[in-house]
């Protein structure tokens, strides 16, 4: 069994197939969903940051990290919600694509700065990367604590 799984796994590592960061969302109500889901999820990352201070939990390390995370992860979401915005439904932006890694951002007439927007929030993995890595910071640290978990003691590594 081993050997067909080494085999699986080298045809797949052999052969690959394109993996494209972004996806188009079918029809305008897969836009709909997706840009409610960024607006539920900025929200709920919202309610946990007042928790954690309500509740005081931030004052171990592990609980901050987790909440650097979801300040990361809010602004993540907003950033995420405007790309999509401009992209797909505002008349601001015609987007082409020329080759597999080159576009060009025609803006409407007096609005060129939005070019400049646009392409700064396709630049959304700056703020998820370090979110996932503030989760994975805290979540370690909760681990390796447990007594830190209940945000009782000071922890301030």
């Amino acid at each position: 069994m081993k050997k067909y799984t080494a085999f699986t796994v080298l045809a797949l590592v052999l052969q690959p197939a394109a993996a494209w960061a972004t996806q188009a969302h079918g029809g305008p109500e897969g836009l709909y969903v997706h840009q409610v889901a960024h607006i539920f999820f900025a929200f709920s990352m919202g309610l946990l940051i007042y928790w954690l201070n309500k509740w005081r939990l931030t004052f171990s390390a592990g609980w901050r990290f987790i909440q650097y995370a979801a300040f990361l992860f809010i602004v993540w979401n907003l950033d995420a919600f405007a790309s999509h915005w401009l992209e797909e439904q505002s008349s601001l932006i015609q987007i082409h694509r020329i080759a597999s890694m080159k576009v060009n951002i025609a803006t409407a007439p007096g609005y060129d700065w939005v070019a400049m927007v646009y392409y700064l929030t396709k630049l959304d993995h700056l703020l998820c990367v370090p979110a996932l890595f503030f989760l994975f910071l805290g979540l370690r640290k909760l681990l390796k604590s447990p007594s830190a978990s209940n945000g009782l003691e000071e922890d301030t590594q």
